[in-house]
């Protein structure tokens, strides 16, 4: 494949490839067997390579096709340039221990599930058979008749017979959560929520100027009573509620629950934006709070949460008519439409029963993980055996803060309480997540890791002198 010759006028060995004519272009033949010396020791890092125009010389080809083939093996990290000294076998590259990451809730890669292949069928599928120009133009209703229609077979297992004309299509919750804060509130208005929720909830309100003020919980659930009294207090616009295996709690609200706080908004007058992710991964879950007061409340559905984070589409059902439009309006103002391909594909899946075997191997394997959770975590564990995260209450003496520092040096990224909290104070907690991390033996060493942090005391902070 290559042979070293000497140079006499430089007096230096000099690595030549042997081309073949039928063996495909040059320039790759050239990568190659480049590539080939190296791994099989014949060049080793810091050797220098002949000049390209000499090698382009010696090799009888143009100068390009030398030029192509040396950037080819700088794509390769084959090689580095050292500006007038020349061309050199570049040093192999240090992998760094990638970081355990536990802290971005995603959905696990489903174990049995060719999710590169279901993508290419999907895709396919959706190529052959839609208008390719209309997958790259505007949709500004809110998502073609399909897309509605898909998102209709989507909330079925919710609400049964749902009316594709009361749902737009989004890109993704956040975007329909900053459209509803936009379209049902004001500058200054007070939005309701739990002392402990979704941060996006937060950075949206901040950002247009409206004021979060929570309302007590306790283990089911933000507490009736204490919403009542805020509402009377307080003469908020939106309640924000996420109901479901919650973000971060993992806490679902019982069904007696939930229709005690849709009848509280309907006496009160005052929309609650149910924000519920996680329902189709729960086992069981209780009638979402929409079923209980339709027309008080505005219902969300993200794919992003229970198939894959790419997939930027988000159901929402809005049954008023005015306030689906001023939803739609306030949705253009900042992200004018889910990108039509997405969607597509969603749909596609959707109607195609892709979307279910991806949800069922998603569900299954995050049974699995909060099994493998509960088992290291021991005592500690808090979680309600389905969903993507657990909540881990702290021994007095970590504070979440602190600990998520003490993960973050050891390689394990965590979310301390502190990042949920709407009111002034937090609990003592970190949120674990578990479908980020691909491998499950890399999730099992994460999580011993962290069991074992979190068994001994934190060490006494000093300074470092130099």
């Amino acid at each position: 494949m290559s042979q070293l010759k000497t140079i006499q006028d430089e007096n230096m060995p000099i690595w030549l490839p042997r081309l073949a004519g039928n063996k495909g272009p040059r320039f790759l033949q050239i990568a190659d067997a480049l590539q080939a010396a190296v791994a099989d020791g014949s060049l080793k890092p810091g050797d220098r390579l002949p000049p390209q125009r000499h090698l382009a010389a010696q090799l009888q080809v143009d100068l390009t096709t030398v030029t192509r083939a040396y950037d080819e093996a700088r794509r390769r990290n084959l090689l580095e340039g050292r500006g007038a000294r020349g061309t050199y076998v570049a040093a192999p590259k240090v992998e760094l221990t990638a970081i355990l990451d536990l802290g971005m809730n995603t959905p696990p890669p489903p174990d049995g599930v060719d999710f590169d292949d279901m993508l290419k069928q999907g895709l396919s599928q959706v190529l052959m058979r839609a208008d390719n120009a209309a997958l790259m133009t505007y949709h500004l209703g809110g998502g073609s008749d399909s897309d509605r229609k898909a998102g209709a077979a989507w909330l079925a297992p919710m609400f049964g017979q749902v009316d594709s004309g009361q749902l737009v299509v989004c890109p993704g919750a956040q975007a329909a959560i900053a459209a509803l804060i936009l379209a049902l509130t004001q500058p200054g208005d007070v939005i309701l929520a739990e002392p402990t929720t979704y941060p996006g909830l937060r950075a949206a309100a901040t950002q247009f100027g409206r004021r979060i003020v929570a309302v007590e919980a306790d283990g089911h659930g933000m507490l009736p009573g204490m919403l009542e009294e805020a509402c009377r207090q307080h003469k908020p616009r939106l309640v924000y509620l996420n109901p479901t295996l919650q973000n971060p709690t993992a806490t679902t609200i019982p069904e007696r629950r939930r229709k005690e706080l849709a009848g509280i908004a309907q006496r009160c007058n005052v929309r609650i934006v149910e924000d519920d992710p996680y329902w189709l991964l729960a086992d069981a879950p209780p009638p979402p709070i929409a079923t209980f007061a339709p027309e008080q409340v505005v219902y969300i559905s993200t794919l992003s949460k229970c198939l894959t984070p790419g997939l930027r589409v988000a159901f929402v059902l809005v049954r008023d008519p005015q306030e689906r439009e001023r939803f739609l309006a306030a949705l253009r103002s900042f992200a004018l439409m889910a990108a039509p391909l997405s969607a597509a594909l969603a749909t596609q899946w959707i109607l195609d029963g892709s979307a279910d075997r991806l949800l069922e191997g998603v569900r299954k394997e995050a049974r699995l993980r909060q099994r493998m959770a509960r088992d290291i975590l021991a005592g500690r564990y808090s979680g309600f055996g389905d969903g993507l995260h657990v909540w881990l209450a702290l021994p007095a003496y970590w504070d979440s803060s602190q600990l998520a520092r003490a993960a973050d040096s050891e390689g394990i990224a965590v979310t301390p309480a502190e990042a949920f909290a709407t009111g002034s104070g937090s609990v003592n907690a970190i949120r674990i997540s578990l479908g980020s991390i691909k491998d499950r033996g890399r999730l099992q060493a994460g999580l011993q890791r962290l069991s074992h942090l979190l068994a001994r005391r934190p060490e006494p902070f000093s300074a470092a002198v130099v």
